[in-house]
């Protein structure tokens, strides 16, 4: 099979479909473009799949260009079978590649090497024949080196040529990794103050069973130099395998020091580098898995429904520099920023409050979005306090990265003439008001909703969130006349140079129609066609522009609308939508020469023009007045925002400063294997008190109600 048909089979689909990414992609397109308008093409593939096309195929490549090298090099010493060549060619992963080519590997200074410069390689050829007449020391005989340093010489020849076994190294790794364990201690004189790796000072798993969150974590503890870590297998099982298979007579009279050898070359070459390799794979498939779930929770995060048509007031606790408030327009524009007292040292609790409420009362704020930081719980109370009987509600807000993007040149030039703090204050409310518009200013990693992120792959994390980005922005689109400089970065095919020629454009009239875009300097009709479907004017002299669909299908649309007798003025209406759900895509399709994922998507699309995706979630829970871990019963039932996702369980916000946690075993009835299955950052939950430690102020939560 060649590359794109053992693609099509690793992940379940068709060779045509493989082949049709690829050839998009070899011609510019992007993975948003093409997921949504090449269905035809793909099969409908979505993004996912379309990036697993991508990421694997360049590994296939890499990995048959490897495999040609190094038959290559095996063909140029002359030693090259029909066997190893089929063997190489078979190969699945880049380590087995490099297991095969080993014994034919230029090495460097080795204890066999030196034997081999010794003459001594004739020696090692005679006793692995294992002949049976005679005795070591006059088969040994004869060497410069004289008989002792000649026989450890062979031992080490030999050692190698085990150790270069492709076939020996493939049976042990496997035994290793289905029955050896990974065992982790605490070091001698160890400093770990808080207890962090307590669990694992003395800990053991199954290699082949091993949670992704437990590998890293031991990987961390190892390098901060608290644990050790290692695996434990069956050595005995392992020695008796190898003896079986190399040692032909066992009347020899070399026989034990032929064992000696194997012995050798497992302790000093094999396991040592076999166990390097198992680390490796674990660390690697732990990373995988970390980063999925890193993903899964941005994706949630910024899919949250955000709250329109609200002044919202932003607030930045703070104790000694004092809380920041911004008042903020339903467009997220700054009306007024103050700063307020109402904590130690100062504690001027009326006035803040009079400013407070002469703030709300000006500009009629409706949400107050305070940050969860510090004095997060002081402020709480204090806003709480101040707005009973104004029918105003507020909301904690994850600070997670606010203060990376305030102190971001991004920020400074969005608000010279601000600190910080008071930066930091427009971010929080803005991310009531649109999270995703918000949250984009910021680097993925900075956003708090993983796990160990520092422990893996940065530039792999740092692609993947990239990714996730871009495919959430791309999916819910932009309106081109309000989208700023950070949410445009990640549409499709737009640069720098095309950013700022939108930009430039807007600083003197807004857009009227997604023709103009292409008059702009930098889009060529490549960038043209692969951003403007997700480039929206609402307001524009078509009312197709305000909808997903791509201008390459205007005409297709107008046809479908001819088909069903309906005007293009009446869009939105209640007849006009009620035709359009009546109307049989397929039929369409055939009747307008068209492929039918194109005609279901303009049947969509007609019927929710420029619809936000996000508006049919959950609406964010508001709150009016604190609840506090005293207030809390066993029993007691509960609405939370889910913040994160773990491997282990998830945290919920119920409103007290630190959120409480729902264990995997607390998530349902049945056995759960992944959290993510269950809970996503974001969703609004009924939750259920099932534990309270008010020593460490720590709320256990259920989803099952007992």
């Amino acid at each position: 099979m060649d590359n794109k048909e053992v693609l099509a089979k690793n992940l379940g689909i068709k060779v045509s479909q493989v082949e049709a990414v690829l050839n998009l992609l070899s011609e510019g397109a992007t993975i948003p473009f093409i997921a949504r308008y090449r269905k035809e093409a793909t099969g409908s593939l979505d993004e996912e799949q379309i990036r697993s096309i991508e990421k694997e195929y360049t590994y296939l490549e890499n990995l048959l260009k490897r495999k040609e090298d190094v038959i290559r090099l095996i063909e140029e010493k002359d030693l090259m079978t029909d066997e190893l060549r089929a063997s190489i060619l078979a190969c699945e992963k880049l380590s087995d590649v490099e297991d095969l080519y080993r014994p034919f590997k230029e090495k460097k200074k080795t204890k066999a090497s030196e034997a081999i410069k010794m003459g001594l390689e004739p020696l090692a050829k005679k006793m692995m024949s294992f002949p049976v007449n005679g005795t070591m020391e006059k088969l040994a005989s004869g060497f410069e080196c004289g008989v002792e340093k000649a026989i450890e010489g062979a031992k080490y020849i030999i050692a190698e040529w085990i150790s270069d076994n492709a076939y020996y190294r493939k049976f042990i790794k496997k035994e290793i990794w289905n029955n050896g364990t990974i065992v982790s201690k605490v070091k001698k004189n160890a400093v770990d103050e808080k207890k962090v790796y307590q669990m694992y000072y003395d800990f053991e798993e199954k290699i082949k069973y091993a949670k992704h969150y437990r590998i890293l974590a031991m990987n961390r503890g190892e390098e901060e130099k608290v644990l050790s870590v290692s695996l434990d297998f069956d050595k005995e099982k392992i020695l008796e395998y190898l003896k079986s298979k190399i040692i032909k007579n066992q009347d020899s009279f070399v026989v034990s020091e032929v064992e000696s050898a194997i012995e050798d070359a497992l302790k000093r070459l094999i396991y040592p580098s076999v166990e390097r390799e198992i680390r490796a794979d674990l660390t690697e498939m732990a990373e995988k898995k970390a980063i999925l779930t890193f993903q899964d929770n941005l994706e949630h995060l910024l899919m949250i429904k955000p709250v329109k048509d609200k002044v919202v007031l932003g607030f930045d606790p703070a104790f000694r520099t004092g809380c920041k408030l911004a008042v903020l327009n339903p467009y997220g524009n700054v009306l007024e920023i103050a700063t307020i007292y109402p904590h130690e040292p100062k504690n001027e609790k009326e006035k803040s409050k009079e400013i407070l409420t002469s703030l709300i009362q000006k500009y009629g704020v409706q949400i107050i979005a305070i940050g969860n930081g510090t004095a997060s719980r002081e402020s709480e109370a204090f806003v709480a306090d101040s707005i009973k009987g104004t029918g105003v509600l507020y909301n904690l807000v994850s600070e997670a990265g606010a203060s990376v993007y305030s102190a971001s040149p991004l920020a400074i030039k969005e608000f010279p003439d601000l600190t910080v703090e008071k930066r930091s204050a427009i971010s929080i409310g803005r991310r009531v008001q649109d999270p995703l518009s918000e949250l984009v200013k910021i680097d993925p990693k900075s956003i708090g909703v993983g796990e160990y992120q520092h422990d893996v792959n940065q530039k792999e994390l740092s692609e993947a969130l990239g990714f996730t980005v871009s495919k959430i922005v791309n999916e819910i689109g932009v309106n081109i006349n309000t989208a700023s400089a950070s949410i445009l970065s990640y549409i499709s095919g737009l640069t720098k140079k095309t950013i700022d020629s939108i930009l430039k454009f807007r600083e003197k009239k807004t857009f009227t129609s997604r023709e103009e875009v292409k008059k702009l300097a930098g889009f060529t009709d490549k960038v043209y066609e692969q951003s403007i479907g997700f480039l929206r004017v609402i307001d524009g002299e078509n009312l197709l522009d305000r909808t997903r669909i791509h201008p390459e299908s205007y005409e297709l649309a107008r046809k479908v609308l001819l088909s069903l007798q309906l005007d293009l003025k009446n869009l939105g209406t209640q007849e006009f939508n009620e035709a359009l759900s009546k109307a049989n895509a397929s039929k369409l399709a055939k009747e307008l020469d068209a492929d039918v994922y194109t005609i279901e998507d303009i049947l969509e699309e007609l019927k929710h023009p420029g619809q936000d995706y996000r508006d049919k979630l959950d609406d964010i829970v508001l709150k009016s007045d604190v609840l506090t871990i005293h207030d809390l019963k066993e029993g007691m039932e509960l609405k939370g925002t889910v913040r994160n996702v773990t491997s282990f369980g998830a945290f919920i916000d119920i409103g007290l400063h630190d959120d409480g946690l729902v264990h995997i075993s607390k998530m349902s009835k049945n056995f759960v294997k992944n959290p993510n299955d269950i809970l996503s950052v974001g969703d609004i939950v009924t939750v259920y008190v099932c534990g309270i430690d008010l020593e460490k102020e720590k709320v256990q939560l259920s989803l099952i109600k007992e």
